[in-house]
């Protein structure tokens, strides 16, 4: 099954102090280095999800504006899922640099028509490194009209209407979902 792909670069990264999307992890800029991780998965198209297009987007890639008012990764995904030209979008966000394409292939294998996955730990959802049903779109559209703009919830009602099912995620897996918010999470 052929997925569209989105990497979500939408934050501020206030709490690390600059810019996460160049930052160098491993010698490369995170964008790199999170953009072969889905180019790998040969995705049929990759979009960057972002509040405004970054220079560094290489131009086989889609930018993919945050929806307005810009409410986090909410805003991304529901972007993205606007524009996919496939029946389900692969998330992945910039500050999760740990996260394999052996894992995310995982995650793309188990999908069924008109419904995704998403990982949890510890009855906590990953919702930024999940893969999304293209009719989704209708439910985070309707999440911004409402007052609970909170991704778990969100998330916990796709699952609730079929639209998602829930991956426990293996101690051994953990580490993958690792995510960079701090200078010294580097």
């Amino acid at each position: 099954m052929k997925v569209s792909a989105a990497l979500l670069v939408g934050g501020k990264s206030s709490r690390m102090g600059q810019d996460k999307a160049t930052m160098l992890f491993r010698g490369e800029p995170l964008w790199k280095t999170q953009l072969g991780s889905l180019r790998r998965l040969q995705p049929k198209e990759i979009l960057i999800s972002a509040q405004t297009d970054p220079a560094w987007r290489p131009s086989d890639t889609q930018f993919v504006p945050d929806q307005q008012p810009s409410r986090g990764p909410l805003s991304g995904i529901a972007a993205a899922l606007s524009r996919i030209k496939t029946d389900h979008l692969l998330v992945l966000a910039i500050d999760v640099p740990f996260m394999t394409e052996s894992y995310l292939g995982n995650l793309c294998e188990r999908v069924e028509p008109g419904r995704g996955v998403v990982p949890v730990i510890e009855n906590r959802f990953e919702p930024l490194a999940a893969v999304y049903p293209h009719d989704a779109y209708v439910d985070f559209a309707g999440a911004f009209s409402g007052n609970d703009l909170s991704l778990q919830s969100l998330v916990k009602k796709l699952i609730s209407a079929g639209k998602l099912s829930a991956l426990q995620v293996s101690d051994d897996v953990r580490p993958l979902f690792r995510n960079l918010n701090k200078p010294q999470d580097l």
